[in-house]
């Protein structure tokens, strides 16, 4: 198999082990070592309708969730999870243990991308920091700091 299908058929494997990225509709793109993040605009996501603007709740969920997910992808990209039954690298869930948002400005009603970067995994917790933005990537929306308890590691 080739890398690029190799990296594509774990990334769906590892958004299959998150539900809620299908409710939502939360896509992801493997780019290399990196994920790109997209929240598809849908009406539902509105939380003003008289701005129009993103629910905060909505944002706050989709840079959660990037960060959880570039976590997730690191440890199975660069091999630092458990293996399954067929020999291919495989990441226990870590769980969310703090997340902070800053909001900058409001979500406008349309597509809107993230990404997010490891700063600290060790092998108790993990900082992530995740950044959304509508547009122009250097004028972002909201960004997120987040902390995880790494699962632990048996034999």
């Amino acid at each position: 198999m080739s890398e690029t299908r190799n990296r594509e058929a774990l990334l769906e494997r590892l958004m299959a082990t998150v539900p809620y990225l299908a409710f939502m509709g939360f896509e992801f793109e493997a780019e290399g070592d990196f994920l790109n993040a997209k929240m598809p605009y849908r009406s539902e996501l509105i939380g003003n309708p008289s701005v129009p603007a993103l629910h905060g709740g909505t944002i706050a969920a989709f840079l959660e969730v990037t960060a959880f997910m570039t976590l997730g992808w690191s440890r199975i990209w660069m091999g630092d999870g458990g293996r399954s039954a067929e020999g291919e690298v495989w990441p226990s869930i870590p769980k969310t243990i703090d997340l902070t948002i800053d909001y900058m400005r409001s979500g406008k009603p349309q597509d809107t991308f993230a990404k997010a970067r490891i700063t600290r995994a060790g092998r108790r917790f993990a900082t992530v920091h995740a950044t959304a933005w509508q547009g122009e990537p250097d004028r972002p929306i909201a960004d997120a700091m987040c902390h995880f308890l790494m699962p632990r590691r048996d034999g």
